[in-house]
């Protein structure tokens, strides 16, 4: 019997797998176990074919493959490497200790060469904490696996390559097969399509412009409700021009779940910006949760992680889509579970929601009159459900600006190029101040250890307490008032949140009129 590892993924985490195989007497068959699924079992059929162009025979006996252990769900076509090196070692033609310490990983195609896999970034994380010191991939997915320290990675372009490598023998000029263009749907996450978009150049709406600034410094959500043609849309597309670049390890974890997803392009495998994810309101729940029907794939919500997911015309998504929310929005995880297999995925996302006031779109508007009925406006505004809306931070009402004030409003505004640093500087201090915590910005603080460790002045709290017992607020909102008026504080530099920071975050969360104090931050 011959052995050689490849692994599985369950969800981001991986598991060395040991790929067995053995040839014995007995009727011509070939047979894959290991609870592998529907892509598996067609790998004897590829490598075999792949095999036999690759300068050997198939054995004309009982062939057993052999995915150990077989109590985990196997899925996927990465394991083609393996089984065939395998067959190679089983047959004599490479020597068993040349695969020590060597994990395989990659497709093959009928005529021997390898295609590019998906996760083999997080694939070769877990053969690293698995002990292995070496891995072989193919060529398109060198770069992914190279931003893993600590192994040796091996790109080749087809299976008599592997096996000339193990063996010390001349290499092939196997011609390399191109990288197939594979899952760039859910908004092409991995293209930073936003780039150059300038918050300068939104007319108008300068409370808003102040609200999209502080969203950006502390990393919370928002909700815009609207006329058609406002600028929310806009507004949702420059907030990620203001983000910081992605950290090395969070880099790392976004480039992993696009790896797994499939929507890592080759020549750019560590995303470094903030990813921006707008799906389409048609879009189902397995497409924004993440699952399939032939193992879970992440969706859009992990796609967005460290980034933004914008979700425009928002009544208009699937009322269990918008429900799906919920708990990532508070775990800043999803946990997408079937009768098999369970997989979890990160998914910090910030959350920009765009919705109009009513079905026609004209609430509210003066020259176009609103033609739905009080009950139409209220049904269409529950579509978003009093949870969700909850777990929300800020909250604007975008109206038409008159002429003097776009006039005033255009020249006076200043662009994203001059607000980034100030996001930037307040990213720092929450960064100083959370050090050594599992937290990186104050959206993501727990309520609990927030008013436990950074509470605000005393005159702040009881602003915040006499807010709770009017039932103005429930206990989540005044969690998320102290976060965001912890964000302002960072904006202004100032030590401790006071009554200004939680008068002007309640302004944030209400929708009401912002004071200059914090308009200057948008304004020359």
């Amino acid at each position: 019997m011959a052995a050689t590892h490849s692994v599985t993924l369950d969800g981001l985490t991986g598991r060395a797998i040991e790929v067995e195989v053995d040839i014995a007497s007995g009727l011509p068959k070939t047979i894959v176990v290991g609870l592998a699924d529907t892509i598996v079992n067609e790998a004897r059929d590829r490598v075999r074919a792949a095999v036999v162009n690759s300068g050997t025979t198939w054995p004309d006996q009982r062939v057993t493959i052999n995915l150990a252990p077989s109590t985990l769900p196997k899925t996927g076509s990465h394991y083609d490497l393996a089984i065939g090196v395998a067959m190679f070692v089983e047959k004599t033609l490479v020597p068993r200790e040349a695969t020590a310490g060597t994990v395989f990983i990659g497709e093959l195609a009928l005529d021997g060469r390898l295609r590019a896999v998906r996760g083999v970034l997080p694939a070769t994380v877990a053969a690293v904490e698995a002990g292995f010191g070496r891995v072989f991939v193919p060529e398109s997915n060198v770069g992914e696996a190279e931003l893993v320290s600590g192994v040796q990675v091996v790109g080749v372009r087809s299976l008599r390559q592997v096996v000339a490598l193990l063996t010390g023998e001349d290499e092939p000029d196997d011609p390399p097969v191109p990288p197939l263009e594979e899952g760039v749907g859910l908004g092409h996450a991995y293209v930073d399509r936003v780039a150059g978009l300038d918050l300068a150049d939104v007319a108008g709406q300068d409370d808003t412009r102040t609200a999209v600034v502080v969203a950006a410094a502390g990393g919370h959500h928002v909700l815009m409700t609207g006329p058609p043609g406002i600028g929310k849309t806009m507004l949702a597309q420059r907030l990620p021009g203001l983000l910081p670049d992605l950290t090395r390890e969070q880099a790392l974890e976004v480039s992993a779940v696009h790896s797994l997803a499939g929507v890592l392009p080759a020549d750019v495998p560590l995303v470094e910006r903030p990813p921006f994810v707008d799906p389409h309101h048609t879009a189902s729940a397995v497409a924004i949760v993440g699952g399939g029907q032939r193992g879970i794939r992440p969706g859009a919500l992990s796609l967005a992680h460290r980034g933004v997911l914008f979700l425009d015309e928002a009544p208009e998504f699937a009322s269990n889509v918008l429900d799906a929310l919920r708990q990532p929005l508070e775990s800043g995880h999803v946990v997408v579970s079937r009768a098999a297999q369970t997989a979890t995925f990160p998914a910090r996302f910030q959350l920009v929601l765009a919705a109009n006031p009513c079905p026609c779109g004209q609430g509210g508007s003066v020259s176009d009159p609103c033609e739905c009925t009080p009950l139409m406006q209220r049904r269409y505004r529950d579509r978003i459900s009093g949870p969700v809306r909850d777990r929300i931070d800020i909250h604007r009402t975008l109206v038409a600006p008159s002429r003097p004030e776009l006039v005033h409003e255009t020249t006076g505004a200043r662009s994203t190029a001059q607000l980034a640093p100030a996001v930037r500087r307040a990213r720092e201090r929450q960064a100083v101040r959370l050090a050594g915590t599992p937290w990186q910005a104050n959206a993501d603080v727990p309520g609990v250890d927030l008013r436990k460790h950074w509470p605000a002045t005393e005159a702040a709290r009881r602003l915040v307490d006499s807010h709770l017992r009017g039932q103005r607020l429930s206990a989540r909102s005044a969690d998320r008032v102290l976060r965001v008026a912890w964000t302002v504080c960072d904006l202004r530099d100032g030590g401790q949140p006071d009554v200004d920071d939680v008068e002007l975050a309640l302004a944030l969360r209400r929708g009401t009129p912002l004071g200059p104090l914090l308009r200057d931050l948008v304004t020359s």
